[in-house]
């Protein structure tokens, strides 16, 4: 397949080469998605993608990348059919402040770098059933394989991730940071700049990346370990090098399961389309 250019229903500008003016600097907040998205080679054309209700995906001949489907921000600019695209110029979406485009330009990353070649043999492990008191299991997920650190620890969480009580019973100092606050447990995310540095164990959710609040938040977070948990997370080795300790995202296991769960809305997408991992620096 070729490279599509006519992108019907954009702007001019989507008529050409995707970008976003200003935000090419190699310093700065701009500079992590910059690195990430010249991690990418040329050459790797995009094949298909489904911007979903609940879930994206981006499909390349490198492999599927996913993304949880955030929405809002600025107005959507490229609009026409990217199929054919570079895949490292699709990535280029992850820097727009429409976060529907951003969702499938990080979906683009994690189509080259979220494959389980690659992170095999970076020594990635994948989450493991743990037996539960009241007798179910469920898979050992990254708050699970923290849990013994955070007896009288500050615990902060970046996004409402399922069952946040639990760290609570853990013995955590937990702190919720959440855009739209739903329980007794949350602060409204702005509370980042004053709680965050005091901190010990920082999770975050991986649409950070979309929000672009990513860059801040890792550097707030300098003196704490720092967990980024999500099949949205970037599962990219140069993270470590901005301070994060541990990537826990997702592969996908099987693209027919995935297409169906992200283009219906519907289906098993963890433990059948996706598989769980992580990889720590």
């Amino acid at each position: 397949m070729g490279r599509m250019d006519d992108l019907k229903g954009g702007k001019a500008q989507a008529t050409g080469a995707i970008a976003f003016p200003g935000t090419d600097a190699h310093e700065g907040p701009w500079a992590l998605y910059n690195e990430l998205i010249e991690g990418i080679p040329e050459g790797i054309a995009v094949r298909d993608y489904c911007l979903g209700t609940h879930w994206s995906y981006v499909e390349a001949d490198s492999g599927m990348g996913i993304a949880w489907t955030a929405s809002g921000g600025a107005k959507r600019q490229y609009k026409g059919d990217l199929r054919g695209r570079e895949l490292r110029e699709m990535a280029q979406l992850a820097k727009s402040w429409c976060f529907e485009e951003a969702t499938l330009g990080i979906a683009a990353l994690n189509a080259w770098y979220a494959q389980r070649d690659k992170l095999d043999s970076l020594g990635a492990r994948y989450d493991e059933p743990v037996d539960l008191p009241d007798g179910t299991r469920r898979k050992m997920d990254a708050f699970e394989l923290h849990a013994d650190q955070m007896n009288g620890k500050k615990v902060v969480m970046v996004g409402h991730f399922p069952h946040p009580e639990r760290l609570v019973d853990y013995g955590a100092d937990l702190t919720v940071l959440e855009r739209n606050c739903r329980d007794e447990l949350d602060t409204p995310d702005p509370a980042c700049e004053y709680i965050i540095p005091g901190a010990d164990l920082v999770f975050y959710t991986g649409v950070t990346f979309i929000n672009k609040t990513a860059p801040r938040l890792l550097a707030l977070a300098a003196n704490a370990r720092t967990v980024m948990v999500g099949p949205s997370v970037i599962m990219a080795p140069r993270l470590f090098d901005r301070g994060v300790d541990m990537l826990a995202g997702s592969v996908v296991a099987d693209p027919d399961k995935t297409r169906f769960a992200v283009q219906n809305g519907a289906g098993q997408f963890f433990g059948e389309a996706l598989s769980m991992l992580y990889l720590e620096k």
